[in-house]
């Protein structure tokens, strides 16, 4: 089929974001319905999550809104169920709950890294799991990821490693469940200012004056990323399954790399 606008269209497809009070899943709940989707959302924070859905009604979509902790497989599972029963089967779920804390290894407690496997991985595994038998064939799923899974991450060593397992996750995923054309990709962003991370930065001396935050030389935007998982999600990737892109201003490719303020590229 020829490429056209119209493949980039979800109209009345049944959507599923999580994480979406604020960020990256405010900012996809949003595209997500501006292409013509209905949309279920969910988090922890009810005002934030209170807002995103009266933006989306403002669109003339459906929306539904449940206030929950995405650790809770209890409370997923009857999120899942509503959407399905009250929506229709899903078309489209972005796993995008996520979260951390600098600190060095030895600084971290069992209790911690427990904290940390929980809402970086066992999100996703609880939202994919409640959404398998809702799913329409051919669904889009789209896993949240960080760059921060593709190298080392001083301070961050547990939710690198969970971002990481997610990237692993959609490899599988994408081969498991191919046979009913379900899709399932992940998006890695990096230096997308979110006010979940603000101070993650500051606390990790991460940021540098010293040159330019990316090749591109600026910050991205949580709408910058939402318009990725809106492409994966609609028809124009309809033969991409199993791929993690990084939305990240060129930071993975420029590895150790950084461009100076004049200009040059420096290690």
């Amino acid at each position: 089929m020829p490429v056209s606008a119209d493949q980039l269209m979800l109209t009345d497809r049944i959507s599923v974001v999580t994480g979406a009070a604020q960020g990256i899943g405010e900012a996809t709940a949003l595209a997500l319905a501006s292409l013509g989707a209905d949309v279920a959302i969910c988090d922890r924070q009810a005002d934030g999550l209170a807002e995103t859905a009266a933006a989306i009604e403002a669109t003339g979509r459906r929306v539904l809104a449940d206030v929950f902790d995405l650790r809770d497989a209890d409370s997923v599972e009857s999120f899942m169920a509503r959407a399905a029963r009250e929506l229709g089967p899903i078309d489209i779920l972005v796993n995008n709950v996520g979260g951390g804390f600098h600190a060095e290894f030895a600084d971290v407690s069992p209790k911690g890294e427990a904290a940390l496997i929980a809402e970086n991985f066992s999100t996703v595994t609880n939202g994919v799991r409640s959404a398998l038998d809702r799913l329409a064939d051919g669904a889009a799923i789209v896993n949240v990821t960080s760059v921060e899974a593709y190298h080392a991450a001083p301070g961050f060593g547990i939710y690198a490693a969970m971002k990481a397992a997610v990237e692993q996750f959609t490899k599988t995923l994408a081969l498991e469940l191919g046979g009913r054309g379900v899709r399932v990709n992940c998006v890695a962003p990096d230096m997308i200012p979110t006010p979940g991370d603000a101070g993650l930065a500051a606390d990790s001396s991460a940021m540098s004056t010293e040159h330019h935050p990316t090749p591109l030389r600026r910050m991205g935007s949580t709408d910058e990323c939402a318009a990725v998982i809106a492409f994966l999600a609609s028809d124009l990737a309809s033969f991409v399954t199993g791929a993690s892109i990084p939305v990240d201003g060129g930071t993975v490719a420029g590895a150790a790399w950084k461009v100076g303020l004049d200009g040059t590229f420096r290690m």
